[in-house]
């Protein structure tokens, strides 16, 4: 790609990741993406006037008609779907890696929660809210993607809008303090610690995709998912337990003999406690945590 549109491909990572929630289908979003634009008479590419808008509409398009497929594909999924868990990058080169996930931009944005929050809307809300709140794009291109009025796409970005929950997240810090007791609680099989910690309403929503042992439906209350933690830590014996960013906040990894098999996410309360927790098991969804988050060989 020896042309400028090649440092586009960041910016539609980014895009494509927050439209999907999937590393692997934004990937190929983006490939498909640039192979139509490959696939243009040389005189037709030297028409388009930005390359990267252009781009970034097909992108738009080809993950809209992503979503709209997704819907069914996720009833047959075995379990709950969760978005792909993301690595920080301690220690690694910014951006350096032809991996997917060195070309992210970890962000409130990209918050499990907040991916969450997108997982509930419809195509439309979701591609109207991401273009437009979250990249700015105004809402002229944002009706060129939907095909639709930009009042169409405001009156749609604005209900997205009222999905988002308007609670402030925990202070990073006050996070990171939480989830290193939890561990501790975890590790220590301590069911009164746990209980401590989290709201007593509190959630956790696993993911095993069929490929990993997880529960089928989420875990409610903050007594039952201590239990079942504390369950967890009796039947994985060498489990290994590290304190990882996850998504960009502080989350937990658990390992066995240097694999990850669980990435897990959390979300606080206005109290500090914990409100919901994300277990993503699916050995799919890990492979970018490989070696402990640095980038999987390919």
């Amino acid at each position: 790609m020896g042309d400028g549109v090649v440092g586009e491909r960041r910016q539609l990572i980014n895009v494509a990741y927050r439209l999907l929630g999937s590393l692997a289908e934004a990937e190929d979003a983006v490939q498909e993406a640039y192979a139509r634009w490959y696939a243009l008479p040389p005189s037709r590419r030297d028409e388009i006037a930005s390359p990267g808008a252009w781009l970034t509409t097909v992108t738009g398009r080809i993950c809209l008609d992503v979503l709209g497929s997704a819907r069914a594909r996720r009833e047959r999924y075995v379990g709950a779907w969760l978005p792909d868990p993301l690595p920080g990058r301690a220690g690694r080169p910014h951006g350096t890696s032809g991996d997917p996930a060195d070309q992210l931009v970890l962000d409130e944005s990209v918050t499990m929660a907040f991916l969450v929050v997108l997982e509930t809307m419809t195509p439309a809300e979701r591609v109207a809210f991401v273009l437009h709140d979250v990249f700015r794009y105004p809402f002229a291109e944002v009706a060129g993607v939907l095909d639709r009025t930009p009042a169409a796409c405001k009156q749609l970005a604005a209900s997205a809008r009222r999905r988002v929950r308007t609670g402030a997240p925990a202070p990073a810090g006050g996070q990171a303090e939480t989830v290193r007791r939890v561990k501790e609680a975890w590790e220590a099989k301590d069911i009164a610690a746990l209980v401590d910690l989290l709201d007593p309403a509190a959630v956790m929503t696993a993911d095993g995709g069929g490929l990993a042992g997880a529960a089928l439906h989420p875990v409610e209350g903050g007594p039952h998912i201590a239990r079942y933690m504390a369950g967890l830590a009796e039947k994985a014996p060498g489990l290994e337990l590290l304190e990882r960013p996850v998504n960009g906040t502080p989350g937990l990894v658990a390992r066995r003999a240097g694999t990850v098999l669980t990435v897990a996410a959390f979300d606080l309360a206005a109290d500090g406690r914990v409100a919901r927790i994300w277990v993503i098991r699916n050995p799919e969804k890990l492979r970018v945590w490989a070696g402990d988050g640095a980038p999987s060989p390919r």
